[in-house]
């Protein structure tokens, strides 16, 4: 716990003296930027991510700002890590610091969705095989309602043709992926993961694991023979249900990944 002070002490530090004399907006809320750093960890202690895949969070001063770390492991993300972005996607204070490549991913949602407060970008693997096969994710258990019936798909082909490295490395690429997710809170990447949205850290969180869960208790049934997924009615109703929840899991969550430090 003292590690984590410490560090959001040096993290206050450089927001308030940023080196290339830009003006930023004013310091995020503390328990915010240490949820991020949280959610970082979480989704590697969950097997969300690896050294690969980002969260971000919608700035709580600003709405036309978002935090995300450096380029860096989410495993290893500290407080001095985050930093700012405005919604095209620029580093507020970049001071040599490399950023992700697909931060355009965020940035565009932020600004088609503004409800949206949290954005993950995974290669979750047991999502990747629907974003490829005819078979198409679907809730097979009220834990993952929040899916609704019909997660859509984003197929880069359609938009940048079929000569691309998979990647969202740009504003456009980055839109259209923000257009295909409409209104959905989950889309898949069509070789590459999926994209994941919530009105909070821990919920975009809880949506991330319960994806990936999905996905693998889903490819599971499916060896068994027909599927029985959730009604329409049935996703809406647990998912009112369940998003009540996502604070319990979130508490475990937290406390474990972040007892080392």
């Amino acid at each position: 716990m003292r590690l984590i002070q410490h560090a959001l002490v040096l993290f206050v530090a450089a927001w308030l003296s940023p080196a290339s004399g830009t003006a930023q907006t004013a310091v995020p809320d503390a328990g915010l930027v240490e949820d991020l750093v949280a959610a970082n960890r979480i989704l590697f202690d969950q097997g969300v991510v690896d050294g690969f895949g980002h969260i971000s969070v919608r700035h709580d001063k600003d709405p036309n700002r978002y935090l995300m770390a450096r380029n860096i492991a989410p495993a290893l993300v500290k407080a001095e890590d985050i930093m700012e972005f405005d919604l095209d996607s620029n580093a507020v204070d970049l001071r040599g610091r490399r950023i992700y490549l697909e931060r355009f991913i965020h940035g565009e949602i932020y600004k088609l969705r503004p409800d949206v407060k949290a954005v993950i970008h995974s290669h979750s693997p047991s999502v990747i095989p629907f974003g490829v096969a005819r078979a198409r994710l679907q809730p097979i258990y009220h834990m993952s309602a929040f899916l609704g019936t019909d997660v859509p798909v984003f197929e880069i082909r359609d938009v940048a043709g079929a000569g691309t490295d998979l990647l969202v490395r740009n504003a456009a690429l980055g839109r259209a992926l923000a257009q295909v997710l409409g209104s959905h809170t989950v889309a898949l990447m069509r070789g590459h993961g999926s994209v994941t949205v919530g009105n909070s850290i821990p919920q975009v969180v809880f949506r991330a694991v319960y994806t990936e869960m999905n996905a693998r208790l889903q490819a599971e049934a499916m060896r068994l023979g027909t599927v029985t997924f959730l009604t329409p009615e049935e996703a809406e109703k647990a998912a009112e249900t369940i998003d009540g929840q996502v604070m319990r899991p979130w508490e475990l969550w937290k406390r474990k990944a972040m007892k080392a430090e």
